[in-house]
């Protein structure tokens, strides 16, 4: 009875004491990029994007996620397309619509010394449920939102596209509500989200001024495609086309501003070819 019992407590405290001793890795000397893979999106119907099969150099779209580490903390970045939880022990994948994952946000993160309650801030570019899926992860995290969006999510009725159930421990969060069209996270203009409205009304863009790789614009739904951006197709989900349109022309001007690459998140070809952690941007 006695060895039994003490089996039961060590095994009780086991986890504990692992949560106990876990510490961050510390801060860099300069921002950092990673990014993960969160899946992929198998399109079917191109012609929601206004395009033909033919037209595309591959309908399926990938998901990435983005940790950005800063000397005064960290931001994630969109949180994938399907929960952590769905990928069952032993299973090679997971699905949920036109999404699919073979490994979990968690465990990419646990895999550079870093967990979820590590992480200072929350940001998605929209609510569509391919950017937040592992949201609830980040409860205890500061989310940074524009009002119209943390209003969509939480109405009665929400809009389409969006899995409440994936979302709805940031209710509670701690909630920064941002009101201006730039937010400069860490105060020095190395990381400031963008309003770039119309797929969704608080649709955002994140500006990154990285000191080797140069600056980059991670675009949100801004584009899907790169033939979206080359040919000036506008998908038909838009929630407003024509604000869309405009800003696009105005992301494409700070674009030649600030010299900055475009980064199209869901670019499948584009994603492939970049580092993944633990490898980073710098």
């Amino acid at each position: 009875m006695l060895k039994k019992t003490a089996f039961i407590l060590a095994s009780l405290i086991a986890p504990l004491a692992s949560q106990a001793q876990h510490k961050a890795p510390p801060p860099p000397k300069s921002l950092r990029l990673y990014v993960f893979n969160c899946g992929s999106l198998n399109i079917s119907d191109p012609e929601r994007f206004r395009f033909k099969k033919e037209e595309l150099a591959t309908t399926n779209l990938s998901v990435g996620c983005y940790l950005i580490v800063h000397p005064k903390g960290t931001l994630m970045w969109d949180v994938g397309a399907v929960p952590d939880s769905a990928l069952k022990p032993g299973a090679k994948s997971a699905l949920e619509g036109y999404a699919t994952i073979t490994q979990t946000l968690r465990s990419q993160m646990e895999d550079i010394g870093y967990e979820p309650s590590d992480i200072d801030y929350l940001a998605f570019s929209h609510y569509h449920y391919d950017h937040i899926a592992n949201a609830n992860q980040f409860a205890n995290s500061t989310w940074l939102v524009r009002k119209v969006e943390r209003d969509a999510m939480f109405a009665a009725k929400p809009p389409d596209k969006v899995n409440p159930a994936n979302y709805s421990a940031l209710k509670n969060s701690k909630t920064i509500m941002i009101t201006t069209d730039d937010y400069d996270v860490f105060g020095d203009r190395t990381v400031v989200m963008k309003l770039a409205p119309g797929h969704t009304p608080g649709h955002q863009v994140l500006f990154l001024k990285l000191s080797k790789t140069g600056p980059i614009l991670l675009s949100g739904d801004l584009y899907h495609y790169p033939e979206e951006r080359k040919l000036k197709r506008v998908p038909t989900f838009e929630t407003d086309q024509q604000q869309t349109v405009e800003t696009r022309e105005k992301i494409e001007a700070f674009l030649k501003e600030s010299g900055a690459q475009l980064w199209i998140q869901h670019d499948y070809a584009a994603f492939a070819k970049l580092k993944k952690a633990p490898q980073f941007y710098e």
